[in-house]
């Protein structure tokens, strides 16, 4: 066990300078420090959700029975992965300060404090942020431990929510770099809001029927059947997810309707009493969202 962890928690960040070293030195693209923080960023998080994925889908497909049937990539997965959350909170916090830079707020305004620009992130990237620690405070004792090797089938398939996030990453870098304009913007628009929906949105809802086929109990009286700190866990993991899709809906409405935006609200004013013009870290902020799916104005 403690194997895993320490190599899941030497894999990613290593993984993460790696890729960021290797983006500076490729001829022609010049990039600088915060470019490639930012894409490296992006690109582990793609690669962890494509790992996530396949293991989903080899323990799902592997177990007959779903409640009894164990696979050994489950545990073994679930310990390799869980360093990465705490890694993605600091690799977030580092995409949050180079956008600072880049927006002129250190040049103009002077060196901004660590604790200061901290603050203004955990504000910013709240909901994302506790996610994270959710996952790794409680998802992955109960994975681990509570579950006491039971229903493999079910974790197996919450891995392939994954399958999501590399075209949420390639969006973000695609809007990042003003690439809104393209038809792989536009592909890639289409196909998140797919697999987000298929993968996040009716996780649960298919979790459910599955368990009542099992059971041989109509879906409707399955959440009557199970204990209700399932029902509780799968609530309070849904509710981000439906909040998620339906900023991406919004974005995507705007994005293939072409509609206008609506004005601006005037910035709010940061903890050091300057506008704030950044888009979040994650991706889901409304006004990011109804920002990036309009069409482009350069």
């Amino acid at each position: 066990m403690l194997t895993l962890l320490v190599a899941g928690s030497m894999f990613f960040p290593g993984l993460f300078l790696l890729s960021k070293q290797c983006l500076k030195r490729v001829p022609g693209l010049c990039w600088s420090e915060g470019d490639a923080v930012i894409v490296s960023a992006r690109l582990v998080s793609s690669i962890q959700a494509i790992m996530a994925s396949s293991a989903g889908y080899i323990i799902s497909t592997s177990c007959e029975d779903i409640i009894e049937d164990q696979h050994w990539l489950t545990t073994s997965y679930i310990l390799f992965a869980v360093p990465y959350f705490v890694y993605d909170i600091y690799a977030m916090f580092l995409c949050y300060w180079h956008k600072l830079q880049v927006k002129g707020h250190e040049m103009e305004n002077g060196p901004r404090p660590l604790g200061v620009a901290l603050t203004s992130y955990l504000r910013r990237e709240f909901l994302m942020v506790l996610h994270h620690v959710v996952m790794v405070a409680v998802c992955f004792p109960v994975s681990v431990f509570w579950r006491q090797g039971r229903g493999d089938y079910f974790q197996g398939v919450m891995f392939l929510a994954e399958l999501s996030t590399p075209s949420v990453c390639l969006g973000k870098i695609l809007i990042q770099y003003k690439q809104q304009h393209t038809l792989l913007h536009k592909v890639n628009g289409a196909l998140m809001l797919i697999t987000f929906f298929v993968c996040r949105v009716l996780l649960f809802p298919y979790l459910y029927y599955v368990y009542g086929r099992y059971a041989s109990i109509p879906f409707y009286l399955v959440p009557f059947s199970v204990p209700w700190h399932c029902n509780l866990g799968a609530a309070l993991l849904m509710a981000p997810q439906l909040y998620w899709f339906s900023l991406i809906c919004r974005g995507a409405l705007r994005l293939f309707t072409g509609s206008p935006r609506r004005p601006a609200a005037p910035a709010k004013p940061d903890a050091d009493g300057h506008a704030s013009v950044l888009q979040p870290a994650n991706g889901y902020n409304a006004r990011m969202v109804e920002h990036n799916a309009s069409p482009p104005t350069h």
